[in-house]
């Protein structure tokens, strides 16, 4: 979600600290800083917004020499945007930057005192946790991998600190970290790699659990206190290829990134026997009976999700709505319903609209979006921040993932507050959602599978995606990511509907893409899907059981919850509509006609 960069150089520190960032801009961010150190001096800057504000920050700074430096761009999940919250965070002589969410952070906080803390951020607790250590042992190295040791969550650390004025200690855990080599022995820290090429020649991409420090003349990694070597590899020399991470396109890229991002959504979320919202105040729950979800596209098919399992999961009634129809429906509110709006960008027009008509009934909001500050957030009485970090496809693939688990979170949550769960069915859900980033990691085998089967499937009227239950509102996002990437005519059904009126639409030339959960109405999708095989459509099944009647079949693994069935899938059909759209040379990450955030009505 966020951007490190780092050096030790001759050169200048500050030109690749402020390069590299403006190279890390594409993944968003709200606010950004540096510091350097050169010789015992240290030089600190910070801004919120673009970078540009930071430059200006900076004006006429220069270094001369060797230095030492580090810099970020933040994304807010721990504080608001401001730069007291931006990185770097400082303790008395030491900085450090962080990507990531530190998830016993308030532990940590509350054990070292919460006096000398002034930020409201998980990434403080390090510096100070560090600098604690750091009195104990007498030795940075030792301090370092005590701190590491306590942190829980996922993190890529770089740590300066004066006491060792030409060294950059570094520490990665789930989230990206690349090391960096010049021939004029400079070394370079990044996220990605677009910001190393053209200064590094080389580079090693960091482990979880790698930690250690480099010098001038030094470069120390350790792994479990064991010593390694890291292997190197040539840098790639196309920087738009390096922020695709070596995928064809963005939306690749943030298709194989769900697995990680989905864990970032549930750091300090997720607990053993329940679910955190630290960003919900109960009062916000007292007297309310119904809720109202109001979005627009692939949000609202989220919303319809959690319709789903709010209703079955937290046995609280609840409808949703597209924001541009409630806006002019003359809706009946009522102060005991809480209005859920659901936006990636949090700038969607209708959705705006819809809840200023909310706010003006008097009912309480609360704002499911991926950017912090935005319209949507600063209108709504609270707001959960999904952590997808900037999704720079057109078409929605990691945003909706994260608001699909927010969902499911909130329903757990909101059921626990009721008591209309037991013990042990919050166990099996926690369970499940703990499972999730397994499976929507990308299989292979099945992406190759699916880049054959693609091109059978480029003819034809049109297809039909169809489902039941919260695969109803899947089969709606499966069709929906084929008219936007392939623009080919796509519909998606309840599958029983199907005898009501679309099935005279079936022949050999009408595709269907049936999911076929195996823990809901197994049977009854395979029923409708036999209707439809009756009549000679042309069909791909997916399911953990084998069909033998369709054309097409995928097979996903047998799970005991719905939920971890329906992330399997949802990884299915969004591969399946970027290979079709592939095939037929379209440009996959912007679609003609569309933009990413729609803010006009």
């Amino acid at each position: 979600m966020c951007g490190i960069v780092g050096c030790i150089t001759k050169e200048s520190t500050l030109e690749f600290l402020i390069d590299g960032l403006k190279e890390l801009e594409y993944r968003g961010y709200d606010s950004a800083g540096l510091v350097i150190l050169e010789a015992n001096n240290s030089h600190i800057y910070k801004a919120i917004g673009k970078i540009v504000n930071l430059e200006n920050k900076v004006g006429d700074f220069k270094t001369s020499g060797f230095s030492v430096g580090i810099a970020h761009t933040r994304w807010a999940t721990h504080g608001k945007p401001t730069e007291i919250n931006a990185h770097p965070h400082s303790g008395e002589i030491s900085y450090i930057v962080h990507n990531g969410i530190i998830e016993n952070y308030a532990d940590i906080k509350k054990e070292l005192g919460e006096e000398k803390f002034v930020s409201q951020t998980d990434t403080e607790t390090i510096v100070h946790l560090f600098e604690h250590n750091l009195s104990i042992y007498e030795n940075s190295l030792k301090a370092f991998e005590a701190t590491i040791e306590a942190l829980e969550g996922a993190y890529a650390i770089l740590l300066i600190t004066k006491s060792q004025n030409d060294t950059i200690y570094f520490a990665k855990k789930g989230s990206p970290l690349i090391l960096g080599y010049s021939d004029n022995k400079d070394l370079f820290f990044a996220s990605s790699e677009s910001p190393l090429i053209g200064k590094a020649k080389e580079v090693s991409y960091l482990e979880d659990g790698d930690y250690g420090y480099i010098s001038p003349k030094t470069v120390k990694i350790y792994n479990q206190k064991e010593s390694k070597t890291l292997s190197k590899t040539k840098l790639p020399s196309n920087k738009q290829f390096a922020q695709k991470d070596g995928f064809r396109f963005f939306m690749e890229k943030e298709l194989y990134e769900q697995s990680l991002v989905s864990s970032d959504t549930m750091i300090g979320r997720v607990k053993d026997d329940y679910i955190a919202f630290d960003e919900i105040d109960i009062a916000l729950l007292e007297g309310i009976k119904e809720i109202k979800i109001c979005a627009c596209g692939t949000s609202y098919h989220a919303g319809l999700v959690a319709s789903y399992l709010l209703q079955r999961v937290a046995k609280i009634r609840c409808s949703v709505e597209i924001a541009s129809e409630f806006r002019y429906k003359e809706p009946l509110l009522s102060k005991d319903m809480l209005f859920v709006t659901i936006s990636q960008s949090g700038e969607t027009a209708d959705t705006i609209e819809a809840l200023k008509i909310a706010k003006l009934a008097g009912l309480k909001s609360l704002c499911i979006c991926n950017v912090d500050n935005s319209t949507l957030i600063r209108l709504s009485d609270t707001s959960i921040l999904t952590r997808a970090g900037i999704e720079k496809g057109v078409a929605s693939t990691k945003a909706f993932t994260t608001q699909v688990i927010v969902l499911w979170m909130l329903s757990l949550y909101l059921a626990k507050h009721k008591n209309n769960i037991s013990t042990d069915e919050l166990k099996k859900h926690i369970k499940a959602l703990l499972h999730t980033p397994r499976v929507l990691k990308v299989k292979s085998t099945t992406h190759e599978k699916l880049t054959r089967l693609s091109k059978r499937y480029l003819h034809g009227h049109g297809f039909f995606f169809i489902g039941r239950d919260i695969f109803y509102p899947l089969a709606l996002e499966g069709a929906l990511k084929l008219k936007e990437l392939s623009y080919i005519h796509a519909e998606g059904y309840p599958s029983g509907e199907m005898k009501h009126g679309p099935i005279a639409l079936a022949d050999s030339e009408l595709f269907t893409v049936a999911l076929m959960s195996k823990n809901i109405l197994y049977d009854k999708i395979k029923s409708n899907l036999e209707e439809l095989i009756a009549r000679d459509a042309t069909t791909l099944a997916i399911s953990p059981y084998k069909f033998d009647l369709s054309d097409d079949f995928i097979q996903i693994e047998e799970h005991d919850h719905e939920m971890l069935e329906f992330f399997e899938m949802l990884v299915i059909v969004q591969l399946f509509s970027m290979e079709i759209a592939v095939r037929l040379g379209n440009d996959v990450d912007m679609p003609r006609n569309l933009a990413k955030s729609v803010t006009v009505e």
